[in-house]
């Protein structure tokens, strides 16, 4: 479980970043996360993977605190920002190998996850070039790679699908599904409404730091589309 208590956050002691949001997300929760560019989408991933500290509040990670106890914390999340940053002059496995001794992942396990998912993106064949040689695609479909390696069970996204093909959308798509059956979680922000009204079981819209809407995606929206629900909730002062 996943949750985000009463978590604020200012860059400069006057504007609200994120304003007292919180949210609970749930084993086998797919959950949606969308707003305006400058709503706070990023911020609070940031804040709930560690990576940015915040006022007030708390983030509990399966019960463990992000602020008191971040290590036992992050062990069990993967993070991938909206531009992943990778190290460039590593190959793909390097930087995969990289990724799970960092997560303690025996060497078996880690080969046959690599085997796996690295099949499933297609990116079997160019794991021994530098990651230099890469396609945006193809850095996006490798750090996905290394987000599952060490199988967590809380996984958090900003703008997971911007780059990737339409058969690499889709798998992505299908392995979220698969995961959450297994008890694993999903947290992420996009701007493509569309993929959360279809995949997502809950939504939050955020706007100027607020959290305006949450819940059950079919309650949220119901007899409408969630384009349309979104447009009404960012024209309302």
């Amino acid at each position: 479980m996943l949750e985000i208590i009463n978590l604020s956050k200012s860059y400069d002691g006057k504007k609200q970043a994120c304003d007292h949001i919180s949210l609970t997300i749930e084993k086998g929760d797919i959950y949606g996360f969308v707003g305006h560019n400058g709503a706070g989408k990023t911020t609070l991933l940031k804040a709930i993977a560690g990576i940015l500290d915040f006022d007030q509040g708390d983030v509990l990670i399966n019960g463990i605190s992000i602020k008191t106890d971040p290590l036992a914390a992050k062990r069990q999340i993967a993070y991938i920002p909206d531009n992943p940053d990778v190290y460039e002059s590593l190959t793909g496995i390097q930087y995969l190998d990289f990724i799970a001794d960092v997560f303690e992942v025996e060497l078996s396990l880690r080969n046959e996850r690599i085997q796996r998912y690295a099949t499933m993106f297609g990116i079997q064949d160019v794991l021994s070039n530098p990651i230099s040689s890469y396609s945006h695609g193809m850095k996006q479909k490798l750090v996905l790679i290394s987000a599952l390696i060490h199988d967590p069970k809380i996984i958090l996204l900003d703008e997971p699908f911007v780059g990737l093909d339409p058969q690499a959308s889709y798998q992505v798509k299908q392995l979220f599904h698969d995961m959450c059956e297994k008890g694993a979680l999903i947290f992420f922000s996009t701007h493509v409404l569309e993929v959360v009204e279809k995949l997502c079981n809950k939504v939050a819209i955020i706007k100027q730091g607020k959290i305006v809407a949450n819940g059950e995606t079919s309650s949220i929206i119901k007899d409408q589309s969630l384009e349309h629900l979104f447009m009404e909730l960012i024209k309302e002062s």
